[in-house]
């Protein structure tokens, strides 16, 4: 029996995990969002938030900033990537300090403003520091999609042991994604619920993250999304992060 053309294309683990990262998110990129926050009882807490992104070629930075409710608005995060370096860069500037505070590698594993990702959720994952396995070739939606298995390599520093993203083959998106703790337990499940093309550019437009062990999910629902708008350089710093801040 022929071979199906969906699994003709034979790429390596590591050369997915390169796909993914590498995958065209546009030159810059701001979207308007819905988050909610739902407790294993059901209890839904509703926040809003502004997403701008901008790729510098060998790297990436990302700001976000609530805008609502009260008691989150005026909150904003800062992710850049450094330069020729797996090493990521993030700050948190809190409206009420009216200043930023730097994550460390030790805060890594703790929840991002109370939601179901972490820190380090929050940045790509560094292609080098985990080893890729491609485990086997599935169709979700019937779309093709890679199942690649990542794990840490022994020096680097992640709250996980193992990561499985079910991988569109097309466009390179992540659209399901499993994590297991330091432990082997299966923490953390993530999924798209609704995607979109956008200005040519594969976008995630609903996903979940649901933390298995204390049954919370976080939901993020994308209600605005622009490409390629020219956003200046300077709003990826440190210092535009606490001036915007403090308006």
């Amino acid at each position: 029996m022929p071979t199906p053309a969906i699994w003709a294309t034979q790429l390596s683990g590591r050369q997915i995990a390169q796909n993914m990262h590498d995958r065209n998110q546009g030159q810059d990129m701001q979207t308007e969002s819905r988050m909610q926050l739902i407790s294993s009882s059901g209890h839904v807490r509703t926040r809003k938030l502004v997403t701008l992104g901008k790729d510098f070629g060998k790297w990436r930075a990302q700001v976000i900033r609530f805008t609502a409710p009260e008691d989150i608005a005026g909150t904003a995060f800062l992710n850049r990537e450094k330069p020729h370096s797996n090493d990521t860069e993030q700050f948190l500037y809190l409206p009420a300090l009216k200043r930023t505070r730097r994550i460390v590698a030790s805060q890594q594993d703790r929840r991002f403003v109370n939601t179901d990702f972490t820190y380090e959720d929050m940045q790509r994952l560094a292609v080098d520091n985990w080893q890729h396995r491609l485990k086997t070739q599935t169709q979700i939606g019937g779309m093709p999609c890679y199942v690649l298995i990542s794990t840490p390599k022994p020096d680097s520093d992640s709250q996980y042991s193992k990561v499985e993203n079910t991988v569109l083959k097309k466009h390179f998106v992540p659209i399901a994604t499993k994590y297991w703790d330091q432990k082997g337990q299966l923490q953390k499940k993530y999924r798209v619920t609704a995607l979109q093309k956008i200005q040519g550019i594969m976008t995630e437009m609903k996903m979940q993250m649901h933390n298995l062990q204390s049954d919370h999910k976080t939901v993020l629902e994308t209600l605005n999304v622009k490409y390629n708008t020219g956003i200046p350089d300077q709003v990826f710093t440190q210092h535009y992060l606490e001036t915007q801040g403090q308006r």
